[in-house]
């Protein structure tokens, strides 16, 4: 429902758009969004967060992402979910942003894939979408 309202939306609009009838019944909801060439990224919070606040936590994700995965994409997202995952559990805590420092956050994201990169080693179940995010941003996978 949301997505049927964001795709007729011009880039001269604003961010933040009324609840669709969906979620009317909710009265203190915000949908803040951001729009980055063919993905959206939509954040649904309460009346008492602030949307610039929101806005710059959606820019920190996904530049996040953006360095995860090099130019982060559909692909990325879909076969990469552990990783986006990984990014919104180290910037997002209990509802609390707790850390926005780009680079603190893409290291503790390489970290957690050489954790599972080393543990993959004695499994048989084959490589997962995190050493495979992995090994696209070193080496330009999906076509980069």
């Amino acid at each position: 429902m949301i997505h049927s309202v964001l795709i007729f939306r011009t880039s001269q609009e604003c961010s933040f758009i009324t609840p669709p009838s969906l979620l009317e019944d909710l009265d203190d909801i915000k949908v803040i969004y951001r729009h980055y060439a063919t993905l959206y990224f939509v954040f649904i919070v309460d009346d008492q967060e602030s949307e610039l606040g929101i806005l710059d936590l959606i820019q920190v994700f996904v530049e996040c992402l953006d360095k995860c995965f090099t130019n982060v994409c559909e692909l990325d997202l879909v076969f990469g979910w552990q990783v986006l995952q990984t990014v919104l559990e180290e910037i997002v805590q209990g509802g609390m942003v707790i850390d926005t420092n780009i680079s603190r956050i893409v290291a503790a994201v390489d970290d957690a894939n050489s954790q599972k990169n080393g543990g993959m080693a004695s499994s048989a179940s084959g490589i997962s979408s995190s050493i495979l995010s992995s090994f696209s941003r070193d080496r330009g996978f999906w076509g980069r």
